[in-house]
């Protein structure tokens, strides 16, 4: 069964028959990995690796999407083989729903709505162990009721923004005040907190983007964010529901468990950023999260996280050709 490989070392991967070959020349010695082309599901790399146009037609071929990230572990973005599940109808459909206010609507609210419910689930679980959240979920739960009163989606994002912000409020509660939020930062993450933040979204964008690729849906038509130029917009919208499930409670995880320590940063350039050894530790985490299996309560069998998003995209294309309508996943457990 073909699986995600995550690579680190920086080096050269090139093609030799149906293997990937990646060398890595340390202290004048080069070392070689061989992967067989039929055990990769997807690429992940973070580290500097050089690649041709030989190697990318390969990866095409085999339907084997590549997702970046720079040496700060921003994601930087994809390169995604070209599309082989093609449906005019879908895409179309897919364009109708954004250009038509009302549905374009229905479905932001659906996605803030199943997103906002998830950071809820998280705070009610810290809250049965103790934790200060009390006030917060009050809060989430009154600023919720806002998003049936709202006409516009950039409204919608002023409320979801109000609630993560409240949300972030509490990470001192869960993790510990050393890595509680002040404020959230980017570009550069200026703290532990931020730096963890920014990569875990990352991961979970990269993820939701390899899941759509198997699907009809256009991965550059979303209904929550605006589309713009060279970006897969509707993975930033599928993402809002499972960042809280994959990325947020990976955070969690990692800092209440001390898998990941101050050692593991870096504070150079005026920000924070993992260093390879926190990488490598976070990325291993991650990997088992989406392998992870869930017992769901419609298909009444044990799906992966990974297969969670994969369920929601065809829920999706479903609500979009008028067959079922959608709602965003909201977690059980």
């Amino acid at each position: 069964m073909s699986r995600p490989y995550y690579l680190f070392s920086s080096g050269h991967l090139r093609r030799r028959g149906n293997t990937l070959v990646l060398e890595v020349d340390s202290d004048g010695e080069t070392t070689r990995k061989t992967i067989p082309v039929e055990d990769v599901e997807s690429l992940w790399v973070f580290g500097e690796l050089t690649l041709n146009t030989k190697l990318l037609v390969f990866l095409s071929q085999n339907r084997i999407p590549v997702h970046f990230f720079n040496y700060y572990e921003f994601y930087s973005g994809s390169f995604c083989p070209r599309e082989y599940l093609h449906s005019g109808a879908t895409v179309v459909a897919q364009a109708r729903h954004y250009l038509e206010p009302e549905l374009r609507l229905y479905l932001a609210r659906q996605f803030v709505d199943a997103g906002t419910f998830n950071i809820l689930k998280n705070l009610q679980y810290y809250e049965a162990r103790g934790k200060t959240v009390a006030e917060a979920i009050e809060s989430v739960r009154q600023l919720r009721e806002q998003f049936a009163k709202v006409d516009t989606v950039p409204e919608l994002m002023a409320v979801e923004g109000q609630i993560r912000e409240t949300y972030y409020g509490t990470w001192g509660s869960i993790v510990g005040e050393a890595f509680r939020i002040d404020k959230r930062t980017r570009r550069p993450p200026s703290n532990p907190i931020n730096a963890l933040i920014s990569f875990t979204n990352g991961l979970t964008y990269a993820a939701v983007l390899g899941e759509i690729y198997h699907t009809q849906l256009q991965p550059t038509i979303s209904f929550l964010h605006e589309p713009g130029e060279r970006r897969f917009s509707l993975s930033l919208d599928l993402a809002e529901i499972f960042k809280p499930i994959l990325a947020d409670r990976l955070i969690f995880r990692v800092l209440n468990e001390r898998i990941v320590r101050q050692k593991h940063f870096d504070e150079k350039l005026k920000g924070c950023y993992l260093n390879e050894e926190g990488r490598k530790k976070l990325v291993q985490i991650w990997d088992e999260r989406l392998r992870t299996t869930v017992k769901h309560r419609n298909l009444r069998r044990k799906v992966s996280y990974r297969q969670l998003i994969r369920l929601e995209c065809y829920k999706l294309v479903k609500h979009i050709l008028g067959d079922e309508p959608y709602k965003g996943f909201h977690i059980w457990w």
